[in-house]
């Protein structure tokens, strides 16, 4: 996955590498004055202590005999390294160079927050402010998958009960699907007031549907709804007293949910719509 950095207006991606976040050093370099090189970089003595100590904590399989051949000879006038013969020799995880359209060399954070130091303290602090702010992002973007994730479940079971409870074997496919879109604008009506049919009529620009454009409090209600709607069909309670007791139960809810500032935080896509 590729994201993309604004660093003092230089751009800079960012690639997950399995479960680990990697910053484009080719990129940042972009961002200091005159002709320089990474490989001017990982020729300095103290930057081959900084990655030594690094792949030392992270890396099981680091070739320390190599790294003490490469240290004895850092900083010396005649010696220079590439990131991929550092990467062939140490069998080094925290620097990768990579081909293709966002190629380069790229290093995990805390190896690009010390190269930003290279750069200049002040590039440095903004980069690392700009990539918690991608993290918190990319969190809430997860936080607001769960919920989405959570709701699809409780459909599941709130489908799985108006099939065993509501359609008779005999019906045909269309009559099925009709019956599903009746119960799922029960829930619509309960909590949006509205059935989604409506709801595309004021949105027609709109991408989705009204759960897709729901927040983190709505999609919460909408899950405890599914469940216990589900129970009230296996009950036989009628269509009308459900979205009664149904619609009862969301102005309770959402009522509490919205004096919750912390779930009110999550806003997720879709709010202001």
């Amino acid at each position: 996955m590729k994201n993309r950095l604004i660093v003092n207006e230089t751009t800079v991606n960012v690639q997950k590498f399995g479960d680990m976040d990697y910053i484009s050093l080719t990129d940042m370099i972009k961002a200091k004055d005159g002709d320089f090189f990474i490989s001017d970089w990982l020729r300095n003595r103290n930057t081959v202590e900084f990655l030594g100590i690094w792949e030392q904590i992270h890396n099981p399989n680091f070739n320390y005999g190599e790294f003490a051949i490469i240290k004895s000879q850092a900083g010396l006038n005649n010696y220079k390294i590439s990131v991929k013969d550092w990467v062939a020799k140490t069998n080094a995880v925290g620097l990768r160079a990579t081909a293709g359209r966002y190629g380069g060399t790229y290093a995990y954070k805390d190896i690009a927050f010390e190269f930003g130091m290279w750069i200049s303290p002040q590039f440095k602090i903004y980069l690392i402010k700009e990539f918690e702010r991608l993290k918190e992002i990319e969190q809430k973007q997860f936080d607001w998958d769960i919920k989405r994730n959570l709701a699809k479940i409780n459909y599941r079971i709130h489908t799985d009960a108006i099939k065993e409870n509501l359609i008779p074997p005999t019906l045909t496919a269309n009559k099925i699907g009709i019956v599903y879109a009746s119960e799922a604008d029960v829930l619509n009506m309960a909590l949006f007031g509205m059935t989604a049919r409506e709801w595309r009529e004021q949105n027609p620009k709109a991408k989705g549907n009204i759960r897709d454009y729901s927040n983190a409090s709505q999609l919460l209600c909408l899950s405890n709804l599914e469940s216990l709607n589900a129970v009230l069909i296996n009950d036989g309670v009628p269509q009308g007293e459900r979205l009664a007791k149904l619609n009862a139960v969301a102005i309770h809810q959402m009522s509490i949910l919205a004096k919750n500032d912390e779930i009110l935080g999550l806003k997720e896509k879709g709010d202001d719509l």
